[in-house]
């Protein structure tokens, strides 16, 4: 595969020194900007080209962070300097970014408690980003890294559909990917913002016949309700990943 957008950016990522960790000076720049308007700003990171079409596990966030970009970089340089393919390093920048952090902490337990691995057939989540990786793929409804204000895009400032910038990839680009995914497959959107996009992409008749689990929190430590939520969808949540099981 070619990889063409990528291919766009390897000469610059290939100079970049990862004998020390990058920051935002080394990534937030030119040389990765895909695309802007005013203080929205949309940059290139490896870690959503590669897609897992026999997944049955979709997890969908709204869009990359800094600390997910940022251990994209330094994953797919650090394997292309072991002289792996450009596919193999694409598969270990995601495997190393997906939700990564604190926030994969958080996902994994609500994951547990959902009776993920009881579906699976799995000891526990966590294994969902080590060995059983291939179970799973994640991904964003935004699938390449936004910075609002030199800040992490939350979803909300401004919304995803008053950006002509943005609206584009939930509404366009995101189901065309999903289509790519195995049909039987269970996906799980991360907050009401990707809630939001799921729900008026199959409004439109544009989602694939995936099974979705609808009131999800997002994981992110800055959302602060996520366990007050949680426990209230939690037997919903549940009952939902059984059914889904049972028809697997």
């Amino acid at each position: 595969m070619l990889y063409p957008i990528l291919q766009q950016f390897l000469p610059a990522i290939k100079s970049l020194n990862t004998k020390k960790p990058l920051t935002k000076n080394d990534l937030l720049n030119e040389s990765f900007l895909l695309n802007n308007d005013g203080d929205i700003k949309i940059y290139y990171a490896p870690h959503n080209e590669y897609i897992n079409k026999e997944a049955k596990i979709i997890i969908v966030g709204i869009t990359p962070g800094w600390h997910q970009m940022k251990t994209a970089f330094e994953q797919f340089v650090k394997d292309l300097s072991s002289n792996n393919s450009i596919e193999a390093s694409l598969i270990q920048a995601k495997i190393s970014a997906g939700f990564a952090g604190s926030m994969r902490t958080n996902l994994v337990d609500m994951l547990d408690q959902c009776y993920i691995p009881e579906a699976l057939h799995i000891q526990n989540s966590s294994s969902l980003f080590g060995e059983n990786r291939q179970l799973i793929h994640t991904t964003s409804v935004i699938k390449y890294p936004v910075f609002f204000k030199e800040k992490n895009y939350t979803g909300f400032q401004p919304p995803i559909d008053r950006s002509p910038l943005l609206r584009d990839y939930p509404y366009k680009v995101f189901p065309k990917e999903l289509a790519q995914i195995s049909p039987t497959a269970l996906v799980i959107p991360l907050g009401r913002t990707v809630e939001n996009v799921i729900f008026k992409l199959g409004k439109e008749r544009k989602l694939p016949n995936h099974t979705y689990l609808i009131g999800f929190p997002h994981p992110s430590g800055a959302n602060g309700h996520r366990i007050d939520q949680f426990h209230q969808q939690k037997d919903y949540l549940r009952e939902k990943v059984k059914i889904w099981a049972d028809r697997s």
